[in-house]
Order: structure tokens, then C-alpha cells, then sequence
């Protein structure tokens, strides 16, 4: 790269700065620069690597902000290392909290990759369901399933999955053939609070309620086992129940449209952190390389 392609270092720390603490005036302040410094430098830095940091008015970051952050923090970090400084001894311990069918259908196969390409990082997994209020403590990385409203923690987006009604082939064999939206009125459907049928209810024009009777799961690792075994449907995210749909265990319900259309879920997958979590070069290192392997 060369030097020309290099952001000023005042744009690197006032970019930091203003993203941490969400305030034109608190920046100018701790940097000891006018409020017009602040912006013109963000600006500048805007021009340079060409693209908006920052989303709104509050200063919450764009995706392309959230990433480049990382890079700063991690940068920023390494300028204060000063030549010869003792390292510190042994592993880095990263702590993530992950919620269960995630880790089972995405992370999990993916992560020998991790660790080979950082073998002086040591990976602590711990489940976190946050929808339900499940929470791993003092994890460093979070990944999160929800809408994305996250006013205490940074956050970027990992994965957006779609959803579709989900069952066994005995099941299907026996209780079909499905044709229309509304051949599922009298079948055994699973819940989860994670994944509400109404989304797949609204998009089909059903104007059918939540249900409240049958097999209710906090997982959906365990509600695609239990589909799998013919209790009933389950409306399942598709990258999720990847697994199972390579096994054969889950198929689709039919070849009609309503069938075969994925619904977009509202929520998705979100890799979540506390602010200042990304000057660890190791919590750097495992987001940037988690958004890359589930691209």
C-alpha cells in the first residue's frame, strides 16, 4: 500500500474517538480540537478509503464503519506496543458466547479453521440464548439473534436466513401430500418464541393466531431433531437446518409455491461486542475472520 493511501493518524484517532462516544463535543474535548476539527477530519477520512462510517444523526455506525473500526482499533493498538515490550505470556483467552444451533450447524464446522490460523488464541464457547434471556457472563464476543437493536452493545450482521416449513419424510408421506397454505391448519405445528409463524402465516395470507398448542422448544437444534423424529412441522431457518436438510432427515413439505418460497426472517445473526472490546487484537482477529467464513 502505498503512503499516499495511508489516512492521517488525527483522522484514525478522531474516527475511534467519535465512534466511542457518540458526541461531536465530548471528541473535540478529549482530543482538544474545535467540534468543525472533528468533522472535517471525519470527512477527510471518509474521502479517503471512500466510503460512510457513520449511519444517522446519533453516530451509530454503517456495516462499512463497524469493520473499519476494527481495523483502526487493531492498528491504533499496535502503535502503542513499543519495540521490545515484553508480550505477554501463554494463550490469549477469547471468551464467546453463542447461542446453541449456530454453533452446532455453522461455527462448529468452521471453527478447525480458526484455530489452526491462530493457534496462540484459546476459544472458551458458551451458550447464550439472549431472545429467551439465557446469557453467558463476561463473554467478550456475543453472537446474537434478533433485530439488530442492540443500544448497549456494537454490533455488525453475520448471517440473514429465510424460512420455510420444515418436516420428516415419514411425516410428509403420511400426512400430505401439501398443496396449499392452508393443509397445514390441522397438522401438529412445533413453536419456538425464536421463530414465530406468523412470518410465514403473513407472507402465505393466512390471518391465522400464534399457535399456543403442541411442542414448544427454546432451540431450534432441538425442534429440527424432534421434526426429524415426526412430531410435527417446524418452521426452520434454512441455513441453520442445513444439516439436516443434507442428511435427508428434513425436506420440505411440497413442490407447490408456498412450499418452495423462503420466507425472509425478521431476525438475523449478529456478532456483538462491548465498546473497546475491539483493541484486542484476538477479538479483531476471530470477527474478522468469523465474516469472512460465513460469507
Amino acid at each position: 500500500m502505498s503512503a499516499a493511501r495511508i489516512p492521517p493518524i488525527q483522522c484514525l484517532l478522531t474516527f475511534e474517538a467519535l465512534a466511542r462516544l457518540r458526541s461531536v463535543t465530548q471528541t473535540a474535548e478529549e482530543l482538544c480540537v474545535t467540534p468543525s476539527a472533528v468533522s472535517h477530519r471525519v470527512k477527510q477520512l471518509e474521502q479517503i478509503i471512500g466510503t460512510k462510517l457513520f449511519g444517522r444523526a446519533d453516530f451509530s455506525l454503517t456495516v462499512e464503519g463497524v469493520a473499519y473500526l476494527a481495523h483502526v482499533r487493531e492498528g491504533l493498538a499496535m502503535l502503542q506496543r513499543f519495540p521490545g515490550a515484553a508480550s505477554q505470556p501463554g494463550k490469549r483467552k477469547l471468551r464467546l458466547a453463542v447461542t446453541p444451533t449456530f454453533a452446532r450447524s455453522i461455527l462448529i464446522p468452521r471453527l478447525r479453521q480458526f484455530t489452526e490460523t491462530y493457534p496462540e488464541i484459546d476459544l472458551t464457547l458458551q451458550v447464550s440464548i439472549p431472545l429467551l434471556d439465557v446469557v453467558a457472563e463476561d463473554a467478550d464476543l456475543i453472537i446474537r439473534f434478533g433485530t439488530g437493536r442492540y443500544a448497549d452493545l456494537e454490533h455488525t450482521c453475520l448471517i440473514k436466513d429465510e424460512v420455510t416449513p420444515l418436516a420428516s419424510p415419514a411425516f410428509v408421506r403420511e400426512h400430505g401430500p401439501f398443496e396449499l397454505p392452508q393443509d397445514l391448519e390441522s397438522e401438529p405445528l412445533l413453536r419456538s418464541p425464536l421463530e414465530p409463524w406468523r412470518t410465514w402465516f403473513a407472507a402465505n395470507a393466512l390471518d391465522w393466531p400464534e399457535p399456543v398448542e403442541g411442542s414448544q422448544f427454546n432451540d431450534i437444534g432441538l425442534m429440527c431433531d424432534c421434526a426429524a423424529a415426526g412430531m410435527g412441522i417446524a418452521l426452520t431457518r434454512l441455513k441453520l437446518a442445513q444439516p439436516w436438510l443434507e442428511s435427508g432427515a428434513l425436506v420440505r413439505l411440497g413442490s407447490s409455491a408456498c412450499f418452495c418460497a423462503s420466507i425472509p426472517s425478521p431476525h438475523a445473526h449478529y456478532l456483538c461486542w462491548r465498546t473497546g472490546m475491539m483493541e484486542r487484537w484476538e477479538c479483531v482477529a476471530f470477527a474478522d475472520w468469523l465474516k469472512q467464513s460465513v460469507a
